[in-house]
C-alpha cells in the first residue's frame, strides 16, 4: 500500500462524477449478474436521469467514492461508508465492481482494503458492517480476505431466481483490520 489514504495496489478511490458513474450505472443495470448481486430488489431498468439523481444524493455523503484503475484511471465500481453510528463508531459498507473484465482480479478486495483504511484510520471508526448474498460466493471470499468475520445469517430473505436465499451478515472490528 502507498502512503496516499485513498489509493491501493490496483485501484485509487476518487470522489464521485455524476455524468461518468450514471452512464456507467446504466450499462452495469443491464448487467444480470450485476444487478442479481447488487440489490434485493428485482432487476430494473431506470432511466439515466433517475440513474443520475441516485449518483446525486449517494455521491453527497462524505463515504462514497468512485473506484479508477490505477494502471489507466479507468472508471471501474464504487464503494461507499453509510449509515454512520457516531456515538458506537460504526458505518455500513457497500462496493459494486461494474466492469466484468475486472471481476474476479482483486481489485474488489484493494478498493475495500483502501475503504477500510478510511473507515478506521481516518474517520476513527470502531466497526465495519456489511451484508451480502449467500449466493456470491466471490464476493464473501473478498470481504474474508479484507478480515470480516461471519456473525450470522438472515436465512430465506431473499427471493431471487424462483428460489430463497440467506442473506450473511459480516463485520470487522478496527483491532481486526490494524492486526491483519
Amino acid at each position: 500500500m502507498t502512503s496516499e489514504l485513498f489509493c491501493g495496489h490496483l485501484v485509487r478511490l476518487r470522489a464521485v462524477n455524476r455524468e461518468e458513474n450514471a452512464k456507467a450505472w446504466a450499462r452495469w443495470n443491464t448487467d444480470s449478474d450485476f444487478v442479481r448481486n447488487w440489490d434485493v430488489r428485482p432487476a430494473w431498468l431506470p432511466p439515466t436521469s433517475q440513474l443520475e439523481e441516485w449518483v446525486i444524493e449517494g455521491g453527497n455523503d462524505a463515504g462514497n467514492f468512485a473506484i479508477h484503475t490505477l494502471v489507466d484511471d479507468q472508471f471501474i465500481g464504487l464503494v461507499g461508508l453509510d449509515g454512520f453510528d457516531w456515538m458506537s463508531r460504526s458505518a455500513w459498507v457497500g462496493i459494486g465492481i461494474g466492469e466484468p473484465e475486472f471481476q474476479g482480479k482483486g481489485y474488489g478486495t484493494d478498493a475495500m482494503k483502501v475503504i477500510l483504511r478510511y473507515g478506521f484510520a481516518e474517520l476513527n471508526l470502531h466497526r465495519v458492517n456489511l451484508t451480502v448474498f449467500e449466493f456470491n460466493q466471490r464476493a464473501i471470499r473478498c470481504y474474508e480476505k479484507c478480515g470480516f468475520k461471519h456473525e450470522g445469517t438472515q436465512r430465506e430473505f431473499i427471493f431471487k431466481e424462483n428460489k430463497r436465499w440467506g442473506i450473511v451478515n459480516m463485520g470487522i472490528l478496527r483491532t481486526e483490520w490494524e492486526a491483519a
